[in-house]
């Protein structure tokens, strides 16, 4: 009888799959990267704006590959996690009916910060700053939770006509433990990697904080501190070089301002700031004491 039962028992099939031709309407491509497309979309079933994320399964199979013996949570999983107004919001993920991976996030309607970094133009210089400590408050709030983001860089933050930023993609993210910080695994984006982190050594937040002063390296210069590393010898030369000092990068940038970003890319981990809200609150702090105009 026992047996007759488990036989016609309904077993768990999962969250259903979703159709996604007949629920979204394609407007127009946003991004594309390694993994993935990312396109602006009508999702008839939330009737409005979306970005909609289509994961390419055997690229996402080889990542995953990279972290033998281990689950990684998936980069939907990851977002649905998060609630902070400096981070896209999530709104659900799952499998399409053609077995594709996809994540359903806001809409932002803006520019990425590597175009305006390119730029240099006045909206940079006019949210540099403030862009810089909600960032900081961003990827603070993102350790807090337990992860690391693996590539923070310019392409995967979001500005707002307003002058708000968002922090995006959590595909390479990882939980914050010791099996997903043990030596071996390098993946990221070259020129925005710590060090331990092209060496295969055991990495932790920190190197975030390395990606984070990187990025404000660039927002204040336009250039990175290195070569840019466009074979593994370049990469490795960097490794034995010191970084470009911003002051020569970025002519009249505040000497204490300076100082804040040379600190966070310090070779070694236990020489840069310990934290993401360390790093943050020195350049809080440098905001507070600037003199008012007029």
């Amino acid at each position: 009888m026992q047996l007759l039962k488990n036989l016609f028992q309904r077993q768990p099939s999962g969250p259903p799959r979703v159709n996604l031709k007949t629920r979204f309407e394609l407007i127009s491509q946003m991004g594309m990267g390694t993994m993935s497309k990312v396109w602006k979309a009508n999702d008839r079933q939330l009737q409005q704006f979306v970005a909609l994320k289509m994961i390419d399964r055997d690229a996402l199979e080889k990542m995953n590959a990279r972290f033998p013996g281990l689950s990684r949570p998936e980069e939907g999983a990851v977002g649905m996690s998060l609630d902070h107004p400096c981070i896209v919001k999530t709104h659900e993920y799952g499998l399409s009916t053609q077995n594709e991976p996809f994540i359903v996030m806001e809409y932002i309607d803006g520019f990425g910060l590597q175009q305006l970094v390119e730029l240099q133009n006045e909206t940079l210089e006019r949210y540099r700053m403030t862009w810089i400590i909600k960032m900081g408050e961003a990827l603070h709030y993102f350790h807090e939770q337990g992860w690391i983001h693996r590539d923070f860089c310019p392409k995967n933050i979001l500005t707002t006509a307003n002058g708000q930023i968002k922090l995006i993609d959590f595909g390479l993210a990882v939980p914050n433990t010791a099996p997903f910080q043990a030596p071996g695994n390098r993946t990221g984006t070259a020129d925005y990697m710590a060090p331990e982190l092209v060496r295969r050594q055991k990495t932790d937040q920190r190197i975030d904080v390395y990606s984070y002063a990187v990025t404000c390296f660039q927002m204040f210069s336009n250039q990175l501190p290195y070569v840019r590393g466009k074979t593994l010898d370049q990469i490795v030369k960097n490794l034995n070089r010191p970084p470009k000092d911003i002051r020569e990068a970025a002519p009249g940038i505040p000497e204490s301002v300076a100082k804040v970003i040379m600190k966070g890319l310090e070779k070694h981990p236990d020489d840069r700031w310990q934290s993401v809200q360390e790093m943050t609150n020195a350049f809080r702090a440098l905001v507070r004491k600037k003199p008012k105009k007029g």
